[in-house]
Formats: structure tokens, sequence, C-alpha cells
């Protein structure tokens, strides 16, 4: 069937919108021009497009009554069982609501994708259930993932396993609260501003931001694709690291990934900290909303470290304090082009491309009301600075991005991995029904100074409990190693855990 041709009014109203000013003569004369283009389009409308194979079978998804979804984390519950060996055999697996899984709803938190249904498994996925994984749902996630807080989701409020009543973290909300909650084993989570360690940190998880491209992404739905990342959410860094030796390496698909293979993870757990220069980041502690609390049991875990053998040594890394200032004009900006504007694909890029999702989404410039407020915040500032300045403090925050990268390699020079809390303060009481729009928002981006900035860098960054407040909320601290130095990465993870294993 052909592709519809404009009418001569559509056409002209096609031209002012991007400044031309047509008369009848020209219209005319560009109708007839376009003809041939536009057969090429019914050529590629009559093609079919190849996608992922589809390889397991499973239930319809179904949404769970409230008496059957503790902590409101699960978004849809299914099951599909993977492959009958493998290195996740036995482990049950929660999939966040941004990841495609086949005949299962994605919502990606939002009520405009609601009833949408992917025909497609992310890479991922396949991978968890090439390897033996039981899949049991789609984990609830945050309005488009716009959130470090657990209260954004058209699904509802995500509650605090450890805490009742208080934040799960963002916008891995669901994910972590389910492995948490121990529903699941592990939960995939990603991370364009800290939203798999925010939630870990909050609920006493491990979780880990890998360097950007080792996972990757066919079949998520993007933010930006530079700070796209997707990663592991366990109780342990052992599963941790299992889940990452399954997740991690090229699929040949997404553009996003450099040909790193993933490596053996696991022998890294065993091998301890001795001699490993661990560097302690000052501008990582004391931030704006710090609780002493939390900075001094960090700092406290660095001791613990020591006693093991690490050398522990003050290292700065001075862009860091500017890092997510640098991040917010990145984000802000390619979220609106990209997620927004583009239909979380834009052009300009190879990969696999949904049409079912590029439909399903673009119905937001429809119902942008329903959009939650963090997201209407988002694309409101993204929108104006990028429209009024040309993209110039996009490009500008690019351009000081690699002297921040460069920061974090200087002092990668002078430490094996760098330690600082992962969030400011542990998990705070969700807002109440009633809460004002500045609270909501509030609650959902003080927490990211610390953990935006290797979303920009790309370093890989953990999440691994210290313990808990006087008051039983879980601190975490975050590790950060070298581009695709998961390796020490884990060395030093497992070591800090053992610190704590007894308590």
């Amino acid at each position: 069937m052909p592709v519809r041709r404009p009418s001569a009014t559509e056409l002209q109203q096609a031209a002012r919108e991007i400044g031309l000013d047509l008369g009848d003569a020209d219209v005319a004369s560009f109708l007839a021009l376009m003809q041939g283009q536009l057969d090429a389009y019914d050529v590629v409308d009559g093609m079919v497009a190849p996608l992922p194979e589809v390889r397991y079978p499973r239930s319809s998804g179904v949404r769970p009554a409230p008496s059957d979804n503790p902590f409101g984390a699960w978004a849809v519950t299914a099951h599909i069982r993977g492959a009958a060996e493998g290195k996740l055999k036995g482990k049950r697996v929660a999939i966040k609501d941004n990841v495609c899984v086949a005949g299962l709803p994605m919502m990606n938190g939002a009520t405009i994708l609601e009833d949408y249904v992917p025909e497609i498994d992310a890479t991922i996925v396949t991978r968890l259930l090439d390897a033996g994984a039981e899949i049991l749902g789609k984990a609830v996630c945050e309005y488009y993932c716009a959130s470090g807080g657990s209260h954004t989701s058209a699904n509802g409020v995500v509650e605090n396993p450890v805490m009742p009543g208080y934040n799960a973290g963002g916008s891995s909300s669901g994910s972590t609260a389910l492995v948490m909650a121990d529903i699941v084993d592990m939960a995939t989570g990603g991370d364009q501003g800290g939203s798999i360690r925010i939630p870990a940190s909050y609920c006493g998880a491990v979780g880990l931001k890998p360097t950007h491209g080792l996972v990757p992404y066919t079949g998520i739905f993007a933010v930006e694709l530079t700070v796209d990342h997707a990663g592991p959410i366990t109780r342990t860094v052992a599963d941790n690291a299992l889940m990452l030796e399954v997740m991690a390496g090229p699929d040949g698909l997404d553009p996003r990934q450099r040909g790193a293979l993933g490596q053996p993870y696991t022998q890294a757990l065993s091998q301890g900290v001795a001699g490993l220069r661990v560097g302690l980041v000052p501008e990582g502690f004391a931030t704006a909303g710090a609780e002493t609390e939390v900075d001094d049991r960090v700092r406290e875990a660095a001791g613990r470290l020591a006693a093991r053998g690490a050398d522990i040594r003050e290292t700065s890394v001075p862009l860091h304090a500017a890092g997510a200032a640098i991040w917010t004009p990145i984000f802000l900006e390619g979220a609106t082009d990209l997620m927004m504007r583009g239909n979380a694909y834009g052009t300009n890029m190879k990969g696999v491309f949904l049409e079912s999702l590029l439909d399903a989404h673009a119905r937001w410039r429809d119902r942008a009301g329903e959009l939650s407020d963090t997201l209407k915040l988002g694309i409101l500032t993204g929108h104006f600075m990028s429209s009024r300045n040309r993209g110039r403090y996009y490009g500008k925050a690019q351009n000081l991005n690699r002297l921040l990268t460069a920061d974090y390699d200087r002092a990668l020079s002078q430490a094996d991995v760098l330690l600082m809390p992962t969030t400011p303060m542990a998990t705070t009481r969700l807002p109440s029904a009633g809460a004002s729009r500045e609270e909501i928002i509030g609650r959902a981006f003080e927490m990211v100074g610390n953990t935006a900035p290797t979303c920009l860098t790309g370093h890989p960054a953990i999440s691994i409990p210290v313990g808990k407040t006087s008051d039983g909320r879980p601190i975490g601290a975050m590790l950060i190693a070298r581009h695709l130095d998961e390796m020490t990465l884990y060395r030093a993870a497992a070591a800090l855990e053992a610190c704590y294993r007894q308590e």
C-alpha cells in the first residue's frame, strides 16, 4: 500500500515548520519532484524488516492485585523458563519495565505506553534465558526512568522492603525492591544518572553500572545514547559478577558498544585486596544534603579494607564536584531530543528499531499532560535551553566531559579503585499523597551528585552495602574502576562485602 502523499496545503505547512516560504507554484513543483522519493518510501514500506528471534515460550503477563504485589514492585508477573542448563540455572529474575520482553506489556512507568506489548526480547533477556534463568515478570520503574526516587511511576509508589514507608530509590525501584524482598535472586537495572546504584544504596543491594557499552542496550528504551547503561542488581557480589558474565559483550547490533568482550568476573571474587590501592575521593564526601553518619560509615569501610591489606590513600578528583552540573545539560537536552522528540530512537545510529514502539511512544505529544512532574520539568528545561541556545550547552557539556573523564583517568592512575558514598544520604521517607510538586521533585533528584558523573565518563561503578544508620537505614559505598576493569572492581567489592558478612 503506498505511503500517504501530502496535499498542497500540508506541504506548505511542513515548509513553514522548517522556515521555508513557498508560493503555490513552488509547492506544485516540489510536490512533483517528491514523487520519486516517496516511491522509495513505498518500497521500504512493502518490505519486512528483520527483528531478533524470540526463542522461549512464555505465559502472558498479569498485572497483580495489590495483595499479590508486596511493596508495589511488580508491573507484570509472568513465567518464562530459560534453558535447561547454564550459569543462571535456578536463578529467579525480574526484568526492569524499560526492557522489551516479547508478549509482555512494557509501560516504562508511563501511562503513555499502557497496553503496549513489544514483539522482541532485548538482547540481555535472551542472554539471561540462554543461561538458564527463570524470568518471573517485569519490575516497576519510574516514569520514563526520570527519577532517583521511587514515587513517580504511573504504576504507583514502590516501598523500600528494608524500611517500609521509605524511598526504595529509582529509577530501578521495583527491580531492587524485589531483590531485597527475596522475591527474586537478581534483576536488571538501567542507569543514566544513578538509577541502578541509588536504589542499591537505599535498599542495601549490590548494584553495578558497567563500563559504558559493555552490556548491549538493544531492546531497551533509550534515554540518551551517551549515558545509557544496563546492569545487574543482586543481593550479593558473587551473584552480581555471575549475572554480568551472562549480560556482557557485544551483540553486533548496539552501536554504543565498542566490541569489548565480557570476562570471567567471578574469578576475581577470591583475590582479596592485599596491595590494592583504594583512593578515598574527598570531593565525594560532605556534599549537599550529606548525612554525617553516611560519610563516617564509608570512611570506616575504607578502614576495614585497610585491615585486609589495602593501601588506602586520599585521591582527589577535582572535577567530580562539578560532575552533576556537567551531566545536567547532557541528560536534559539529550533526553528531550532522543527520548521525546526522537521517540527513543532518533536518527544517526544503527541498531534494532522497533516500529511498534515508535508508534506507541509518539502518543506523548497528544497526552503530555499525563507526564510525571519530574519528566515535565526535565523536558521543559531541555527544550527551552536547546531551542533558545542552538544546542551550545549540550555541546559545551560534552566538551567538558572530556576533562571530567581525564580527571577520573588521572585519579585511577594513582589508585586501582576509587571510594566514596553512593548517595550523600540514606533513604528518606516517601512523599505523602498530597505532597507538593517541589517535594516530589526534590525527593527525585537530591541524591545524584556522586552517581551522575560516572554516567558521563563511562567508568564502571558499583554500590555495596556498608551497614546501616543508627535508625536502620542502609548505607551504600560506591567503588569506581578504570574502563573495562570490572575484574578489579569485583575484587574490591567482594572484599568489602566480606567485611560486613557477619553483621
